[in-house]
């Protein structure tokens, strides 16, 4: 499928970060269609639509199992209750990303150990994982788990990351909150990692009309405890808890969403691969630009450079009607929320540098080529 994009953008129209009224628009009729078929069957809550999503789910990404659950940070949260990570364990996770990565952790009473980043593709350090596991144990917690982030898009060097943390028996959780849809050698996000979960927010590169997201695994064992955690820990129809679990399932209505949008999903990644390359053309010597598509292909949930003078360029940008996004202005090791955790004497100089530079442009499938030429000379005209 080709995606329409003749539309011509006007300079005094404000290009927002993220558009999600065009793909609306645009798929509107047989949003309708599937949402009024739930209404009409009533099963609102694990019904037929969560099925089917689940196996197309699971197809796309070259998995057997693929759980639909009430959003990203809840698939999460099951991914390591079904791995029993808790009390005295040690989850390492990148410093540079969403506070949820961290908060989950300390959900399951876990304690999340920080780890530096890459500073050409923002994700985990392989490099820095055994002095974080090393540290960690001269606390005296256990190295349970580590859990990179998929940050923008790009996955994560899983290779390396598997191979640093099989040196110490860690299990590999995959956050892929924003990268569904990208592959790395051959293959699909989900397929990265024993467990790899996902997002459903509006904004994510599949986005649902409110929370959700996935669970995704080989791993029969792993696939059947997420099943159990995400209705209250109980196995099929019984009211007999076989674990501790939580409410953690995908709506109907929104997995009927899902599978409109999954039905254009390849043609809008191939839309946001394309705008990406026009932005790197356009900025290129400009200012930073994030990793080209190689073995690697990003599924460009957001298109983020790294400039010095940040704050100017965006509120440069920002009088032009152009919308930008800060992500993350304030790395994990510096949340008042995880201040009890650290000494306070940490130092992680590439996620610190990130959060002053990083600035995420609009991106979006229905953005036109106009328009992204009138970001990319606002960025230009201002440096």
């Amino acid at each position: 499928m080709t995606l329409s994009l003749a539309r011509v953008a006007e300079t005094d129209v404000p290009i927002p970060l993220f558009d999600l009224k065009r793909q609306q628009s645009r798929l509107r009729h047989d949003i309708d269609r599937r949402i009024a078929r739930v209404l009409d069957h009533g099963q609102y809550v694990l019904g037929p639509e969560v099925g089917e999503l689940e196996g197309r789910l699971a197809s796309f990404a070259g998995v057997r199992h693929a759980i639909g659950v009430s959003s990203g940070r809840d698939a999460l949260i099951m991914a390591l209750m079904a791995l029993g990570v808790g009390p005295g364990d040690a989850v390492f996770v990148p410093a540079f990303t969403f506070s949820a990565t961290a908060a989950v952790v300390i959900a399951v009473g876990a304690t999340p150990v920080f780890v530096d980043v890459d500073a050409a593709t923002y994700t985990m350090d392989p490099a820095r994982l055994c002095d974080a596991v090393a540290a960690a144990r001269a606390r005296g917690l256990a190295p349970r788990a580590v859990m990179p982030v998929d940050l923008f898009g790009r996955p994560t060097n899983y290779a390396a990351l598997a191979a640093a943390a099989a040196q110490h028996g860690l299990a590999v959780v995959a956050d892929a909150a924003q990268s569904f849809g990208a592959w790395q050698d051959g293959r699909r996000v989900g397929a990265l990692a024993p467990i790899t979960c996902v997002s459903f927010y509006p904004t994510k590169p599949l986005g649902a009309f409110g929370d959700g997201g996935a669970v995704l695994t080989d791993d029969d064992d792993l696939a059947a405890a997420v099943r159990q955690i995400r209705t209250h820990g109980r196995q099929g129809d019984g009211d007999e808890a076989m674990r501790i679990g939580m409410t953690g399932r995908l709506d109907t209505i929104q997995a009927a969403i899902l599978l409109s949008k999954l039905s254009v999903f390849k043609a809008e990644l191939n839309r946001r691969a394309e705008i990406a390359a026009l932005y790197s053309a356009r900025l290129a010597g400009v200012c930073t630009l994030p990793p080209a598509d190689d073995a690697a292909r990003s599924a460009w949930a957001l298109y983020t450079v790294r400039i010095p003078a940040r704050d100017r360029v965006r509120a440069a940008l920002a009088e032009r009607q152009v919308g930008t996004g800060l992500f993350y202005r304030v790395p994990l090791h510096r949340h008042p929320a995880f201040a009890h955790l650290l000494s306070g004497e940490e130092h992680l100089p590439v996620a610190e540098a990130l959060a002053d530079e990083v600035l995420s442009l609009p991106m979006g499938p229905d953005l036109t080529d106009e328009e992204v030429h009138t970001v990319a000379d606002a960025v230009v005209d201002t440096l």
